[in-house]
């Protein structure tokens, strides 16, 4: 008799939902004090609860357009666990990911995820392009959002009002 193994996992609360996305809002914050676009990531393990990731936007830093939150999250989870695959992982992030980051969510199976606020003119998830909902996609995590949006959208705010600011005053 051959035992198939069970795979347990754990829900979550949502003091331990919003204690990640404290974690995630705190690496906006990082960001924003380097003058990024305040988007802050943290990968989860589901089963463990430990935090694996924690990256923000390097953008501007790097020079590089493709280094949002979210990719470089999930680039330094697939290092640290040497697997492409991290369905037994949740993303927490402080705004709705883009169509590339939805992407690469898909492409690393990510297991959940969970956003603080939308972005009406990126965001691929219930804005634009909903990547998750087109036939192109060939996984969906299940999504959560509405964590903490009103502190990520400050952020963001803060940080477009600071880009205004030193456009009109040089």
């Amino acid at each position: 008799m051959v035992m198939k193994k069970k795979l347990i996992t754990v829900k979550r609360s949502t003091e331990f939902n919003n204690f990640f996305m404290e974690e995630a809002l705190k690496q906006a914050q990082f960001a924003l004090d380097k003058n990024e676009i305040p988007v802050g990531a943290i990968i989860v393990n589901r089963i463990t609860n430990k935090v694996i990731a924690k990256a923000h936007n390097i953008v501007e830093q790097t020079k590089n357009p493709v280094l949002h939150a979210e990719i470089v999250a999930i680039n330094q989870s697939c290092q640290i666990l040497s697997s492409k695959n991290l369905s037994d992982c949740d993303m927490y992030v402080t705004l709705e990911p883009c169509v590339m980051c939805s992407g690469a969510i898909s492409f690393a199976r990510i297991g959940r995820l969970f956003y603080a606020a939308n972005d009406p003119k990126q965001g691929a998830i219930e804005n634009g392009g909903r990547f998750f909902n087109s036939k192109s996609c060939f996984y969906r995590p299940e999504i959560y959002s509405g964590f903490s949006a009103k502190i990520s959208e400050n952020l963001i705010k803060e940080f477009f009002y600071n880009v205004r600011y030193q456009k009109c005053n040089p």
